[in-house]
């Protein structure tokens, strides 16, 4: 079988499990919601509501229907593409989402654009003394980004820079004394398009806090990773006979070395994205940032079944999505690997 109908048989057979995988984690949340303590009703109503209104209320958001008759009416909605209505608000989950989404991913691709830049720089400055000063500092940098709490770096970032020095905001995503951008969710991009400097310097003071923040917390995944795949391609055969050669040390780090050693990173980025998930829901819980992640954790303290069903079945399709996408990159890149 030829490399390309390869790659095409791989793709078929992801894309054929992407629906398994998200009617696994969807029936996992739907359960796993039900089972736990708390009801919907109290968090609308509270517990001193008359049992007439209750009742009343949980008949009309269909909570009174078997577990079953439930779980029939989600996955029906859900194969129409469909989320539901939150019990909040009676908003649409899509509109939701559509609403949350853009924040979430304007702070992640800027945090992943950090991390990427800030852990390879780090991680490439000790590789021209190994075992050097450099090299170690970059070792303890990579290992204490890593492990520093997200919650406990962001209040410490949010003291120094927005209450001690004053030069940025605390979180939000936007001053209430300004009009936001209107357009596509994304206000830099937004601010750019209407050509207003005032919202886009404005959308970027907010923004700066968070995104830096998650962005050093995600970098030591990068450092880390370049270090140890560029060490191993240093010490790699075809390395030394470039070296047997004659080849300058830094065209030998740069042509034969470098290339090797950033293709497994393509599989880290992937996987960082699945991190920006967990690490985004403290960063923007503690900078009351307006994301996906803030919205799931409202959700939750409100039980509002529909709102973290949606939220996670779209944000499983992204990570799975985004999965695939590096895979085929990194096949397409290198040749060697094999389905």
């Amino acid at each position: 079988m030829s490399r390309r109908r390869q790659l095409l048989a791989y793709l078929a057979s992801r894309l054929l499990l992407l629906p398994v995988m998200l009617w696994l984690i969807a029936s996992l949340v739907f359960l796993l919601l039900r089972v736990a303590p708390g009801d919907p009703i109290d968090a609308l109503l509270g517990t001193r509501a008359p049992e007439a209104a209750r009742t009343a209320l949980r008949q009309q958001l269909g909570l009174d229907q078997s577990l079953a008759s439930q779980y029939g009416h989600f996955l029906w909605d859900l194969l129409h593409g469909q989320l539901g209505t939150s019990l909040t608000n009676q908003e649409s989950v899509l509109s939701v989402i559509g609403r949350s989404l853009p924040a979430s991913l304007e702070l992640g691709v800027l945090a992943l654009l950090i991390a990427a830049v800030l852990g390879l720089a780090v991680g490439f400055s000790g590789i021209a003394r190994p075992e050097g000063r450099l090299d170690l500092a970059g070792r303890l940098y990579g290992i204490g980004t890593y492990a520093l709490p997200p919650f406990w770096a962001a209040m410490v970032v949010q003291l120094v820079f927005a209450v001690w020095l004053g030069w940025l905001p605390v979180g939000g995503r936007f001053p209430a004394t300004l009009v936001p951008p209107s357009g596509t969710g994304f206000y830099l991009l937004d601010s750019l398009r209407s050509g207003s400097w005032s919202q886009f310097s404005a959308s970027l003071r907010h923004l700066v806090l968070p995104a830096a923040t998650l962005g050093v917390l995600l970098s030591g995944i990068f450092d880390n990773a370049l270090r140890l795949n560029l060490r191993r391609a240093l010490d790699s055969d075809y390395v030394e006979a470039a070296r047997s050669r004659g080849l300058s040390e830094t065209r030998v780090v740069l042509r034969h070395a470098l290339p090797n050693a950033l293709l497994p990173l393509l599989t880290i980025t992937g996987i960082t994205v699945a991190s920006l998930i967990g690490g985004a829901l403290l960063i923007e819980v503690t900078f009351s940032w307006p994301g996906i992640a803030f919205r799931l954790q409202e959700a939750i303290g409100q039980r509002d079944y529909p709102v973290v069903q949606g939220i996670v079945v779209v944000v499983a399709g992204l990570v799975v999505a985004v999965g695939v996408a590096v895979d085929l990159l990194v096949a397409l890149l290198d040749p060697r690997l094999k389905f």
